[in-house]
């Protein structure tokens, strides 16, 4: 148990008798795949309400390349994928959540297609691509490898003309609101209306990852883990916080941001490499190129440091390259954006952040401890990843239980005919007399010894250290009293970089993207035991469960 440097339960100072107010019976926080599906669904059974902190297609969804996992032919089974999901999570997954995603997909991607999504195919039959983790190709992709924009435009296609169902962009959600222990809304700021309060029956959180609290990673400039933050501020218990994954190919060019190249393209064929054109992944696992991410990620960084290398490469040159352009359109283009020429030269790699496996704790109905608020997708532990989330199983997560928050909330809000009242909820937050530092400058800065203490590889010694840096920031920036969206998220940052070292500092053996350099094996005795951080008195307790 550790005292927090910071006792405020808001962020910010408001009475809610001061500030306009808007209403809806489900409130949704977040446009990626699993809030636009539950959007969707509550919106069938009343008044709808979505705010996006950006534009409603700026997510990690619309990012992703790899497709979704799912059967989807004769030859594939349930129980395979539950099995291989099973196995890549390494002990921690929850099999009653996993076999629900697994047999709800494919209900899920024929929806898609009902509501226009364009999934590859030939001759009307689904193409399906094979990725690391699985046994057999079953990876559902749309125009070659931009799955993940094919997704959101239909999903937004489809919020958009659903009645009853209003968006608000650019929307930034700052803290939850309870009155009596029961969630019943948000406090928020928009860009040009300023400070609101949306008040709701059901709340549903599914405000994504928080990819950037890494200096190397995938996810755009939103995912600075609001939502993880907000919950822990709330006294929501959060599991499995140190399960970050790292993409073990990014593209890598010097000062250039990092840009995915999809798994898919070494489930095409593609080897791993290093300078001299020699293979490696052989050396690490029977599977090659297509072992478990945790895996290929720290063997490209056993590499790197070995040869002194800033990366490793990706060798196409043995595939037919007229049809990986055709497979690979967006990944070819952006290659030869940095005049990389695929057909000759081999794609510069190393891996970065990508996926938050950890988060609010929720049942298999996607409720939270606290009455009145859901919560799906990036946001949440669910149980589906376990210690290291297989290939392409992110979309799918977020369609089921994107579904099943939106049908159960919808469902609750709908029993409840009373009108919605608004209660007298305030927050009065003095700001601190300290010099500010510059907020930016602890932004870089903590997205660096994130990176290098709490990334790929981890060390006791490391992490310990990790924990009293960001406490010193903390100390200067979490009692400061902002009235802008850079400073809310730099404080959200610093809470939850707190939590996912303290959760590493924790479990002291290597599981799945854990790897902890001074506790290399895994420990049986630690099957299926979660770490839980949670907000209590004041304090930040954690323990095992």
């Amino acid at each position: 148990m550790a005292r927090l440097y910071d006792t405020r339960r808001y962020l910010t100072s408001f009475d809610v008798r001061l500030l306009p107010s808007q209403f809806s019976e489900v409130l949704i926080i977040g446009s990626g795949v699993a809030g636009l599906r539950a959007a969707i669904e509550a919106a069938k059974y009343g008044s709808v309400l979505l705010i996006t902190k950006g534009r409603i297609d700026d997510s990690n969804t619309a990012d992703a390349q790899g497709g979704i996992a799912a059967v989807m032919s004769p030859g594939d089974s349930f129980e395979s994928h539950l099995d291989d999901t099973l196995a890549v999570g390494c002990g921690l997954c929850n099999r009653e959540a996993v076999d629900r995603v697994v047999r709800e997909g494919p209900q899920r991607i024929q929806e898609l297609m009902k509501w226009g999504a364009l999934f590859d195919k030939r001759k009307d039959q689904v193409l399906l691509g094979l990725e690391a983790g699985h046994s057999t190709p079953r990876i559902v992709h749309a125009l070659g490898d931009e799955t993940g924009r094919e997704v959101a435009n239909t999903l937004i296609h489809v919020a958009r003309g659903t009645q009853q169902l209003r968006i608000f962009e650019d929307c930034f959600a700052i803290d939850l609101l309870d009155v009596d222990g029961r969630c019943c809304g948000v406090t928020t700021y928009h860009r040009h209306y300023g400070h609101q309060i949306f008040w709701a029956r059901q709340v549903i959180l599914a405000s994504g990852g928080c990819g950037r609290l890494y200096r190397e990673t995938t996810n755009p400039e939103i995912a600075t883990g609001d939502g993880h933050a907000m919950a822990f501020r709330a006294g929501l218990p959060l599991r499995d916080m140190e399960m970050v994954q790292f993409h073990p190919t990014t593209l890598y060019i010097a000062g250039a941001t990092r840009a995915l190249i999809s798994e898919a393209v070494r489930g095409e064929g593609a080897y791993l490499v290093d300078r001299s054109g020699r293979r490696f992944m052989e050396n690490y696992h029977p599977d090659g190129e297509l072992a478990p991410r945790d895996v290929v990620s720290r063997a490209i960084l056993e590499e790197m440091a070995k040869q002194e290398a800033t990366n490793m490469y990706l060798d196409i040159s043995h595939l037919n390259i007229d049809k990986f352009r055709k497979r690979f359109p967006m990944i070819s283009r952006l290659c030869e954006d940095f005049d990389i020429d695929i057909s000759r030269q081999r794609i510069p790699v190393r891996p970065a952040a990508h996926y938050m496996i950890g988060g609010v704790e929720v049942d298999h109905e996607s409720r939270t401890a606290m009455p009145g608020l859901l919560a799906c997708g990036e946001a949440v532990s669910s149980g589906v990843h376990g210690a290291n989330r297989l290939a392409s199983n992110s979309l799918l997560e977020g369609l089921v239980f994107g579904a099943v928050a939106g049908s159960v909330a919808g469902e609750e809000a709908a029993r409840n005919i009373d009108a919605i009242q608004p209660k007298l909820v305030s927050s009065e937050v003095k700001p601190s007399l300290r010099t500010m530092l510059d907020v930016n400058d602890v932004r870089n800065s903590l997205r660096s010894v994130m990176w290098r203490n709490v990334g790929i590889e981890r060390h006791g010694e490391r992490l310990t250290e990790t924990t009293e840096i960001v406490d010193f920031w903390g100390r200067y920036v979490m009692d400061k009293l902002f009235d802008d969206q850079f400073g809310w998220e730099t404080q959200n940052m610093l809470s939850v970089a707190r939590l996912i070292t303290v959760s590493a500092l924790a479990r002291k053996e290597s599981r799945g993207v854990h790897y902890r350099a001074d506790h290399p094996k895994c420990d049986p005795k630690q099957d299926g035991k979660h770490m839980v951080v949670q907000r209590q008195k004041d304090q930040l307790t954690i323990h095992t469960k």
